[in-house]
């Protein structure tokens, strides 16, 4: 697979930073950050994943941001290369927000989407 290389995959706003921090530190399990992927599903075809982990699987791109970790999946690094994810808490519901450039789509629930791999040349510059 094609390397970001120097770039940092993903950024974090000072929220989700916040909350990443806090389901850490209030884990049972001895987490150090939080893993990051894409799987198959949803009316749209793909979902976020979000896993609280003690540490690093082989070829996991670990990002430090704000005080918070995470692990992003290989699998899913050129879906999110340049997203933000946020924390977001509204009067219905909270959680985390990614606003991600390689979205092709969302569907109306907001929690499935279509992504397609980021054109790293746009990257290169």
């Amino acid at each position: 697979m094609a390397s970001a290389g120097k770039f940092q995959v993903m950024t974090l706003t000072d929220a989700a930073a916040e909350r990443v921090r806090e389901l850490v530190e209030s884990s049972d399990k001895n987490a150090t950050g939080l893993r990051v992927g894409i799987k198959k599903g949803g009316c749209a075809g793909m979902e976020y994943t979000m896993d609280l982990v003690d540490e690093a699987r082989t070829g996991d791109d670990v990002i430090e941001d704000k005080g918070a970790r995470l692990y992003v999946d290989p699998s899913a690094v050129l879906f999110l290369l340049g997203t933000e994810m946020d924390f977001e808490v509204t009067k219905f519901r909270s959680g985390f927000v990614f606003k991600n450039p390689n979205e092709v789509s969302a569907c109306g629930c907001g929690e499935s989407v279509s992504l397609k791999e980021a054109d790293l040349s746009t990257f290169a510059r």
